[in-house]
């Protein structure tokens, strides 16, 4: 978690098709490391306090109009002060004009210009939304991440429990494959983890026996996906003959991963046992709990009810 990621300006550029009207060097050289961006109204009026260059900073209407109805001298000032504070880049939004004054000053401090024609809130959210993704702090877990029913299920466990043979017979009935073996995992917010798999083995399953599978080419596009958050997790493990498992589901576990507390089962597996299945009762078990509708709550109050005589 106390690594640092970053994100070149290329790739800004290229997700929110901006317009470049000044680069000092290739954007692919030019490296943003902070998911938060700024308006720099205060900034431009001369209040630096707790101001941080290392933001993208965005123009939009207001702070446009604001400099126009400066006088000349004063609007150069301030202008020159604002570029000479260094920032990683300067947006201007609205496809507002971009004066050739405000060109001279991005040349003179090194500051990438650039510019969109989206509405400024619109950006800002689009901005925000992607520099939180790519920006996020990550770990990679060995497991395998599926999508079944509409939920993000991560399997763990011990390499040869069969979690990647489970995840080729969900996807068999007709769920989506997004990790096998690694797991990248990414908290994009104060409450969501998003999973997807290392570029490199993206869409690809061992199967021990026969080797590395191509689920995409054999499968088709649809039983494979890019990432999914993680809403359930489920630890698979060797059927341990008189251990006490949860047999009512009123046990409420969970896992931390980055600070985040994920909801997780433990499913013992032995021969005979349909994991596939058992998986898709899960996932739907869960998706009913986020929904208000707690089986296991229900039938305890059941019983209750009945010990009482009601």
């Amino acid at each position: 978690m106390t690594d640092q990621f970053t994100v070149s300006l290329e790739k800004v550029v290229e997700e929110l098709s901006l317009e470049c009207i000044y680069l000092p060097r290739p954007a692919a050289d030019i490296v943003v490391e902070i998911d938060s961006v700024n308006r720099p109204g205060l900034p431009l009026v001369g209040f630096y306090d707790y101001y941080e260059p290392s933001r993208i900073q965005i123009i939009g209407k207001v702070e446009h109009l604001y400099l126009e109805q400066l006088p000349d001298a004063e609007r150069a000032r301030c202008l020159d002060t604002f570029f000479a504070s260094r920032p990683v880049a300067v947006v201007v939004t609205r496809q507002l004009e971009v004066t050739e004054e405000m060109r001279s000053f991005a040349v003179a401090h090194s500051v990438p210009l650039l510019r969109t024609a989206d509405r400024t809130s619109n950006f800002m959210a689009a901005l925000i939304a992607y520099l939180s993704v790519q920006l996020a702090p990550r770990i990679t877990r060995h497991g395998v991440l599926v999508e079944v029913y509409g939920e993000g299920i991560l399997l763990l466990g011990d390499s040869g429990v069969g979690k990647s043979e489970t995840a080729i017979e969900l996807v068999k009935r007709g769920h989506r494959l997004i990790a096998d073996d690694a797991v990248e995992i990414k908290r994009v917010s104060a409450k969501t983890l998003v999973g997807q798999a290392p570029e490199l083995i993206r869409h690809y399953v061992e199967l021990r026996g026969i080797g590395i599978v191509d689920v995409r080419r054999i499968f088709g596009m649809g039983a494979v996906k890019l990432s999914e958050k993680i809403d359930l997790i489920i630890n698979l493990e060797q059927w341990v003959e008189g251990k006490m498992y949860d047999r009512f589901g009123l046990e409420e576990q969970c896992t931390d991963i980055l600070g985040i507390s994920i909801p997780s089962i433990v499913i013992p597996v032995r021969p005979g046992r349909n994991l596939a299945i058992i998986i898709e009762i899960a996932a739907m078990n869960n998706r009913q709990k986020k929904m208000g509708f707690d089986t296991a709550k229900e039938f305890n109050q059941r019983l209750l009810d009945s010990m009482n005589g009601n």
